[in-house]
């Protein structure tokens, strides 16, 4: 098994080789007092992890938060009466917040955060993620040069 190690915010943790995407998860947590970042397939199962969070946490938030994500979809009616595709959802807590947003097909990106945090930075730097995972998970194969074609 490969293992990296990951720097965020002063804090040094050893991802497992399983945790493929997790470093990329990283620029959403670049922005002051973001706290820990999650990629979801729409199932619920953990696709990876990052901010200091443990992979039993990770799974236990990747299907708690596609559950969220389904209840939210299911009130878009609420918000307009046409056929309205979910975006986000944000849910505030005492001690801050969690964003909840589409990642591509079948896939969410979630990051949670202090009362502190520009909420609008944590929004912009998810977008950027997202654009980042979706050309990653889309990219063909590569070659190697063994393979035949």
């Amino acid at each position: 098994m490969i293992e990296r190690t990951v720097e965020h915010q002063n804090e040094r943790t050893s991802e497992p080789g399983d945790n493929d995407l997790g470093w990329m998860l990283d620029e959403a947590l670049r922005v002051p007092e973001a706290r820990q970042a999650v990629l979801l397939s729409a199932d619920g199962m953990l696709r990876a992890y990052a901010g200091g969070i443990s992979r039993d946490e990770a799974e236990r938030q990747a299907a708690a938060l596609s559950g969220l994500q389904s209840i939210s979809r299911s009130t878009a009616e609420f918000a307009d009466p046409r056929d309205t595709p979910w975006r986000q959802t944000l849910v505030e807590f005492d001690g801050g917040y969690v964003f909840l947003v589409a990642a591509g097909p079948g896939a969410y990106l979630a990051v949670s955060a202090s009362e502190r945090v520009d909420m609008e930075s944590v929004t912009y730097a998810m977008q950027k993620v997202v654009d980042r995972l979706g050309k990653a998970m889309t990219a063909p194969p590569r070659r190697t040069s063994g393979s035949g074609a």
